[in-house]
């Protein structure tokens, strides 16, 4: 999972992205006849955004079974609680006549007389509608594993839609999804067949899923999608895009996508991939039912991604490349070396592993190392990336252990601290790469480490969570297991400039790039709590673009581009200000005690006094050398 990182005047950044457990075991014994179960979704009979869902389990052989949605999905790190979305829950026999049902909990129903049972009717709400702030703080699923049900366009992540039987997680699922002819659809899940209705106003797409799992792992679109396809390597790549008011087109982000794949697989090399994989981007618009929580969840051949529609052309596309790539990565972690609290996962009480550090830390250091690598981005561009990432992780808990912060991650004090596995879990990748690379004269890095776990383990044979650090040691050095010990699973702050001197570089005060809203990562804006305005601060001063137009500390905000800006749209506002990009004409209006004061001009690049990584002055061939090996690999 990624969250994408926009503006909030109130927090400094909005956020908008297992023991050792265990083995599975399935219990036969409630299915006379292990039949797939047959699912069906209704989209051509929906009302009040609720879709019809009906479960045909086949016949049981107990007196009670348990039904449940997902509390719990992978790769999302908090409760979903997918339970509270459903409507009309009825258990059905084969005369058509209701069976005794206890709702257990808000994910779990318990129904009697179990050999009678014919099917199971609800109805589904979605998410998208709920949301407050994208899910983050539990008010709803985060946005790229939601629901959405609209004429336009269905977000069918179906573990929203589908739920599950106890015993029988490992059983066979057939899958019918009718839905108005007219729609396009996209699924990751094999189609086996299409039926057209006797009028040929609707058509039944059939699918087959071979587990539970694949029903989870396997979202869909359907609506009004703008298609497109384009090959990397063996991969067929299916980039399908939802734009409410047609802003964007999957054919200008195609050719980023394409891009920046292809550097990707020519980065990863021969580690195993997928003949599919299929990118689904729904882009937010401003109504008051569109989703907030902005990011991407990942899946074995595919990707969710939501992002607001509002986005300039150029800040989709470099958002698409920081989301995607992330993504797309974790072909690698976890979904290839994982341990077995992700192996054999419980939605309703899930146990995790203590290694987020590797699943999502790892994952975002490929995402933002292999772009240098393979030149989509300069040197310096990918020093400013690490030292952004220094800079957060030092706002948040830097002497927490990063084990246990991600064993106990749903509760406090830890869950706060998730956002840190992108920031300092990325760091850590780094500094095991540059002690590889240091270790074995530039030979080794986290990548072939990785390669060679995916080798050992794969995406069937999960690792034992407690082994891993020592397995690690075993296959590098004593070196890696040194610092995994103190920085991971002890909490010691690492020294940065310690790993960053190994490669001739240092980290120094210089001018340096930054936004309209923030200098190097901290906001210009003092807001006023009891007056419900929002003035520039002190800070303004080192903003070059806003120094060099005039505007002064104390200044209030008025006006941006035609909006009125107040505490109740401040967010909404200035994320589009944060998105901003040179070459913009703006308009924004400002209140100087009592006079009005109009900024009406052509966006230049803004920079600020900040913190650098630089090559030092003095470093060495030896040195020149190992940063050569670990940024061009």
């Amino acid at each position: 999972m990624k969250k994408q990182a926009f503006a909030s005047v109130f927090a400094g950044i909005l956020l908008v992205g297992c023991n050792s457990t265990k083995s599975a075991t399935k219990a036969v014994s409630d299915l006379a006849i292990s039949n797939p179960i047959e699912t069906t979704i209704d989209l051509t009979n929906v009302t009040d955004d609720k879709a019809p869902v009906t479960i045909n389990p086949g016949r049981f052989t107990s007196e009670t079974v348990t039904y449940r949605l997902p509390r719990v999905v992978q790769g999302t790190y908090s409760v979903s609680d997918f339970g509270k979305y459903i409507d009309g829950f009825k258990a059905l026999n084969y005369k058509g006549e209701e069976l005794p049902v206890e709702k257990v909990d808000t994910n779990t129903w318990t129904i009697s007389n179990a050999v009678s049972l014919d099917k199971i009717e609800y109805l589904v709400n979605d998410t998208f509608d709920t949301e407050i702030n994208g899910g983050i703080g539990g008010d709803a699923p985060f946005s790229p594993s939601g629901t959405n049900i609209e004429p336009t366009n269905y977000v069918l992540n179906l573990h929203g839609f589908i739920g599950y039987f106890d015993s029988l997680k490992n059983n066979q699922y057939k899958l019918d999804v009718s839905a108005p002819a007219t729609m396009v659809r996209t699924s990751a899940l094999e189609e086996t067949g299409v039926k057209s209705s006797a009028d040929g106003r609707s058509l039944t797409s059939s699918y087959f899923a071979p587990r539970y799992f694949d029903i989870t792992d396997n979202p869909m679109f359907y609506g009004e999608l703008d298609v497109e396809e384009f090959q990397v390597g063996d991969i067929k790549i299916v980039l399908s895009v939802y734009s409410p008011n047609k802003k964007h087109s999957a054919e200008k982000i195609k050719a980023v996508m394409e891009k920046m794949m292809k550097a990707q697989k020519t980065y990863l090399g021969d580690i195993n991939s997928t003949a599919r994989y299929d990118i689904y981007l729904y882009l937010a618009g401003q109504n008051e039912g569109a989703p907030k929580g902005f990011g991407a969840l990942e899946h074995h051949t595919s990707t969710v991604v939501v992002l607001p529609e509002a986005m300039p052309d150029d800040a989709l596309a470099e958002s698409m490349i920081d989301v995607v790539s992330h993504e797309f990565f974790h072909i690698v972690t976890p979904l290839s070396v994982h341990s077995e609290d992700v192996h054999y996962f419980d939605y309703n009480q899930p146990t995790f592993s203590k290694h987020l550090w590797m699943y999502e830390g790892v994952t975002e250091y490929f995402a933002t190392l292999f772009q240098v690598d393979q030149g989509l981005v300069t040197e310096d561009e990918f020093y400013s990336k690490v030292m952004g990432k220094i800079k957060t992780a030092a706002g948040m808990n830097d002497s927490m252990s990063f084990t246990e912060m991600s064993e106990n991650v749903l509760d406090e004090p830890y869950a706060p601290q998730y956002f840190n596995v992108y920031q300092k879990g990325a760091l850590i990748g780094m500094c095991i790469d540059i002690i590889m690379r240091e270790e074995s004269n530039g030979n080794r890095g986290i990548l072939s480490l990785m390669k060679e776990l995916s080798l050992k383990y794969g995406k069937n044979k999960p690792f034992v969570d407690d082994n891993i650090i020592a397995e690690i040691t075993a296959m590098t050095y004593p070196s890696v297991g040194e610092f995994l010990n103190t920085h991971v699973v002890g909490g010691t702050p690492i020294d940065y400039n310690a790993f960053f001197a190994k490669a001739g570089l240092e980290i120094g005060e210089a001018k340096v790039k930054t936004n309209y809203i923030q200098n190097d990562g901290a906001l210009i804006f003092t807001p006023n709590q009891a007056a419900g305005t929002i003035a520039f601060s002190e800070a303004v001063k080192n903003n070059s673009f806003w120094h060099e137009n005039g505007v002064k500390p104390g200044d209030i905000i008025k006006i941006i581009e035609g909006e009125e800006l107040t505490m109740a749209n401040a967010n909404q506002i200035l994320t589009k200000v944060f998105m901003w990009q040179p070459g913009k004409d703006i308009n924004v209006t400002l209140d100087r005690n009592g006079e009005e004061v109009v900024v009406k001009t052509k966006l230049t690049q803004s920079y600020t006094t900040g913190s650098s990584l630089k090559e030092s002055e003095n470093a060495t061939e030896a040195q020149k050398a190992l940063r050569n090996a670990w940024l061009k690999g």
